[in-house]
């Protein structure tokens, strides 16, 4: 599965964008294929959309369902709340994408600040909520919870343990202690790497259920010590059997931890995002000698700016 970004300006000067998606599940095929046009008022419109479902079971593809062209929202939206089901199955599988990224560890960043301890359910794309899952997985779940901690001590070795606890109105702090230190510290005191770090680590190690079938990290080596680039490696290819993962990265740290199928280079060219997937057996020559990463910085494998 593919997720393409596209926006107007790149609309604009291509005039169109084409997509074609496939979601295999155990009993068939679902498709789903747009096209978007350049439009009016720097906007865009459909000038295709379909959708189907193939069974296994039964030979050939089934014909494709069109929902016209001219509009401006997804009409697979209306198709599923009217109840079709090949349409709700591939918005449910959509909708279950989610894109984290931990950068924002300002002051004012939202993990840095208490959150209600009952929405706790799902790991918030910015990790806002990170206290309130932390503490219902000590409560819950508690071989999870010391598999992140573990995880972190190798990481941060100063590490002991955390001090989650709702207050009286029901809000928790992100709190911890460390070795041979009787002091609690609190989220606005923490590292912007060691938060990044607490909340990468514990997104990647909690409980498989609660991960979304296709999880996107955005440069997840950001501020991140090599040694704990690492560790966020391992957990990510340990996740990698039961979800889909895409990484989106300029780390050559972190490319090294990784098969070069597992690797996509993107180069930009006037205009238009090519994609080409490395092959083993056509680097192998160059693997002899050098890595992944040094590939990558000598051009060998494009994605350079």
């Amino acid at each position: 599965m593919v997720q393409t970004l596209c926006s107007t300006k790149a609309l604009k000067l291509l005039g169109k964008f084409k997509a074609n998606l496939h979601f295999h599940t155990e009993n068939g095929e679902n498709e789903y294929q747009f096209w978007l046009s350049y439009a009016a008022g720097d906007t865009f419109i459909f000038t295709n959309e379909c959708f189907r479902f193939s069974r296994f079971e039964y030979p050939g593809k089934a014909p494709m369902c069109f929902l016209n062209a001219g509009h401006r929202e997804a009409r697979i939206i209306e198709r599923a709340e009217s109840g079709d089901n090949t349409a709700r199955v591939i918005l449910d599988l959509m909708r279950s994408w989610v894109v984290y990224q931990f950068h924002n560890t300002s002051d004012t960043a939202r993990m840095r600040q208490k959150w209600r301890e009952n929405d706790n359910r799902r790991l918030k794309e910015d990790g806002a909520n990170l206290a309130p899952v932390l503490l219902r997985l000590k409560e819950q779940e508690p071989p999870y919870y010391h598999r992140i901690v573990e995880n972190l001590r190798l990481i941060l070795p100063f590490f002991a343990d955390f001090e989650v606890a709702a207050d009286k109105f029901g809000y928790v702090l992100l709190q911890w202690r460390e070795r041979d230190n009787d002091m609690i510290f609190g989220a606005p005191q923490a590292a912007d790497g060691m938060l990044r770090c607490i909340a990468l680590v514990t997104l990647l190690a909690q409980p498989e259920a609660d991960l979304p079938s296709v999880l996107i990290l955005d440069e997840p080596e950001l501020g991140l010590h090599p040694y704990a680039i690492e560790v966020v490696a391992g957990l990510i290819r340990s996740i990698s059997h039961k979800v889909q993962v895409f990484l989106a990265t300029q780390s050559t740290a972190l490319l090294d931890y990784f098969e070069p199928e597992d690797v996509v280079a993107i180069d930009r060219v006037k205009g238009a995002s090519y994609f080409n997937r490395l092959n083993s057996d056509q680097l192998a020559g160059w693997l002899e000698d050098y890595s992944i990463s040094e590939l990558w910085e000598k051009n060998v494998l494009g994605g350079r700016p």
